[in-house]
């Protein structure tokens, strides 16, 4: 333990810091806050009913933990979350691919310290859980050279649950089958390299569709049919309002009952119309959750994409854009955005009585379900949120700086870091297309593209010599991973770098005899003086404040 905390010495001070602002956000918070979103997970962790509105894996974690009463222990699982995100990524940038130590513990900043980020982690809400749940799946993933068919369906089993857990995880399976064709495509050629590929492809595949199937079972049972919620087309729908013309489509006359006669310019942000007397949907009874509404809502937005494209994908790219302004505006309104921030009082707790208790957050804790604000610790988290945070050009910046440098070292951990990157790219796009922006999934996006550029900018690869099978490989006859990892190294240096790699023997180095016949040099089982490992790898020795802070805050009279 001393020598990895003497190896890693700017990551452990890091991490015993973020450690003491969590304490402080915990002491100043009694334990738990909330978001408006966070009383429909606590109604379906106490009940036991799946929401159709969203995804409810963050509700059946919440009912794991029911057993407890309190929210405490959510949130304290949900910092050491954070912080655990912050470990594997400074692990697996240092382990695989030999970045910088200071490199590697400056990009884990943005998880181990971001005002947003902590408070995120202390509101009863899924991103999280999430942001864990994908970080583990990349992780394992890029644990190895080329992963075999076990660390593909392990990876596709944790991204399947955090598809549970956000829907924004379903997606990602495709950024997750590109790169896993990506590192096969150079062994394609090899009788046995397509057929690796496929089965790699296949685990992943299959294992991400398990948690999906058993989720969809539970949704039927109490739901009547096969389903994940019953909202995917009202949140479209939400998203083209902002822009769709009637006049430009060919509209049934059921889809017409979902137009509006408000001109483009003169209409609100796409949730008012989920949330607000102003959406059309609210005509369908009982509720726009049902089968009914939510079915025309989606058939009405692939008309208004099919007919506008240039329009939607304006759209998307003005919500997608707003990741990476400097200053936070206030979106989509102050109360909203307000809940974002360490306040100086409880949010409110609607009354929907349950189980004898008057709200689901009361019957969860049995007792006083409201946030204690304590100071001085609730003060001391109101300034350091005030500073320290990541603003989002400087996130852009990340971004960039990790595709230029992916783009730049290809065959020596760019190819990998690609994974992280086009994870992170995703995690903003895939919200801004599918419903509207929130700041919340930028906090969620930003680890991956810090461990995308830490990737990128790392030393090298973890290499095998040909012949050695490594305890991480799980691809059967030695020499498969191994081969391919020193393979494409020497394909990246150049022909005439061989000679030079650490760990190599040149012709005429080895007296004749030295290698017994029937055994190649660096096979398991040969001469003890050929390394069977390159050395090397593995851990070794605008403004100050956000818009909000522009108005003045005051603590509410009691």
């Amino acid at each position: 333990m001393r020598r990895v905390v003497a190896s890693n010495k700017l990551f452990t001070a890091a991490l015993v810091a973020a450690i003491l602002i969590r304490l402080c956000a915990e002491l100043g918070y009694r334990w738990w806050a909330y978001f408006n979103d966070s009383f429909s997970y606590i109604s379906a962790a106490v009940t036991g009913t799946l929401d159709p509105v969203r995804v409810s894996g963050y509700s059946l974690f919440l009912r794991a933990l029911l057993p407890l009463h309190s929210f405490a222990a959510v949130t304290v699982l949900q910092h050491l979350m954070g912080l655990a995100v912050g470990i594997l990524c400074y692990a697996l940038a240092r382990r695989r691919f030999a970045t910088p130590a200071w490199i590697a513990a400056v990009l884990t900043f943005p998880v181990l310290f971001d005002g947003f980020e902590i408070q995120l982690e202390h509101l009863i809400l899924s991103d999280t859980l999430f942001l864990l749940l994908v970080v583990l799946a990349v992780v394992v993933l890029l644990w190895t050279p080329r992963p075999g068919w076990i660390r593909c369906a392990l990876a596709g089993l944790l991204l399947g649950a955090s598809a549970m857990v956000r829907s924004t995880g379903l997606p990602l399976i495709a950024v997750f089958a590109v790169y896993l064709i990506i590192i096969w495509f150079p062994r394609l050629r090899d009788g046995r390299g397509w057929l690796r590929a496929v089965a790699s492809v296949a685990a992943c595949g299959v294992a991400f569709a398990l948690p999906a199937a058993g989720y969809e079972a539970m949704y039927k049972q109490q739901h009547g049919k096969f389903a994940m919620n019953s909202s995917t087309g009202v949140f479209l729908y939400s998203r083209v309002m902002t822009f769709a013309d009637c006049s430009r489509m060919t509209l049934s006359p059921e889809l017409l009952s979902l137009c509006t006669t408000v001109p483009p310019a003169r209409r609100p942000i796409s949730q008012a119309y989920i949330w607000t007397a102003v959406t059309p949907l609210d005509r369908f009874p009982p509720t726009k959750w049902d089968a009914l509404p939510n079915s025309l809502a989606e058939r009405f937005a692939i008309k208004a994409i099919e007919a506008q494209p240039l329009d939607y994908a304006r759209a998307v790219l003005d919500d997608t854009w707003r990741a990476f302004a400097w200053p936070r505006s206030v979106f989509p309104n102050a109360a909203t955005y307000d809940e974002y921030l360490f306040g100086y009082h409880s949010l409110d707790v609607p009354d929907s009585l349950t189980h004898g208790y008057r709200s689901a957050a009361a019957a969860y804790v049995r007792g006083d379900p409201l946030t204690r604000v304590v100071d001085p610790f609730a003060k001391v988290m109101r300034a350091y949120q005030r500073y320290v945070w990541l603003p989002g050009t400087v996130y852009g910046l990340i971004l960039v700086a990790g595709l230029a440098a992916l783009g730049w070292r290809w065959r020596r951990g760019g190819r990998d870091a690609l994974l992280p990157w086009a994870t992170s790219l995703a995690l903003i796009v895939i919200p801004a297309a599918t419903a509207e922006f929130d700041y919340r999934y930028v906090t969620t996006a930003v680890p991956f593209a810090c461990l995308g550029l830490a990737i990128a900018l790392g030393r090298a690869q973890s290499v095998q010599v040909p012949g050695a099978q490594g305890p991480d490989d799980d691809e059967g006859p030695a020499g498969g991973i191994a081969a391919d990892a020193v393979a494409d190294r020497a394909e990246a240096a150049g022909p005439d770098s061989a000679a030079d790699a650490p760990g190599s023997v040149s012709p005429g180095s080895v007296s004749p005899g030295a290698i017994s016949p029937g055994r190649a040099s660096g096979e398991a089982g040969g001469p003890p003086g050929l390394p069977r490992r390159v050395p090397g790898s593995g851990l070794s020795g605008g403004k100050a404040n956000a818009s909000h802070h522009h108005r003045d805050l005051t603590a509410d009279a009691t």
